[in-house]
């Protein structure tokens, strides 16, 4: 990165997002394998890596994620938490990762919505310019909170952190 210069902001990198320069062909996950066929090729990954991808988990849980306002939050965020255990009970750790992944981008895209205005938090049209933080919609940081508490319940399960702590041990 370029040295600032008090008197020269020329100079001055624009951060830009992620997803402009992903690496598909280097991803973890791909949609053409079946996780829950093949358990072994999936990973943990990072935060909310590979959760609209892998299937068939992502078209069992991705229909009950909403978050358009604090009451479809909270009902969605009690299905996917339902579907959370249901997959622990199941021994199907893949599937309760997912879960608590969808959890876990409830809180980050509605947090996203609170901040910016229409979720958008860079404009593509002015070099990815960062947009004005705080000019998102209040009612979207109430779905943040309820996904939140859920997401944080998910991580805390006895049994989910034993299963995750053992995978990423063994697998990655």
């Amino acid at each position: 990165m370029n040295k600032i210069k008090p008197k020269d902001m020329t100079t001055a990198k624009v951060k830009q997002p992620s997803y402009l320069n992903f690496d598909s062909d280097n991803y973890a996950w791909t949609p053409d394998i079946d996780y829950r066929r093949q358990p072994e090729l999936y990973r943990v990954g990072k935060g909310e890596q590979g959760v609209l991808v892998c299937e068939p988990y992502k078209s069992e849980i991705g229909p009950h994620w909403r978050f358009r306002t604090p009451q479809i939050a909270k009902e969605s965020s009690e299905q996917i938490f339902q579907l959370f255990e249901s997959y622990l009970k199941a021994g199907d750790f893949v599937g309760a990762d997912m879960a608590r992944k969808y959890l876990q981008m409830g809180y980050t895209r509605s947090r996203r919505y609170a901040n910016y205005k229409g979720g958008k938090k860079y404009d593509e049209t002015d070099n990815y310019r960062q947009l004005e933080r705080g000019t998102g919609e209040a009612g979207k940081a109430a779905s943040a909170g309820i996904f939140y508490e859920r997401w944080k319940a998910a991580e805390a399960n006895e049994q989910y952190a034993r299963l995750k702590k053992q995978w990423k041990d063994e697998r990655g």
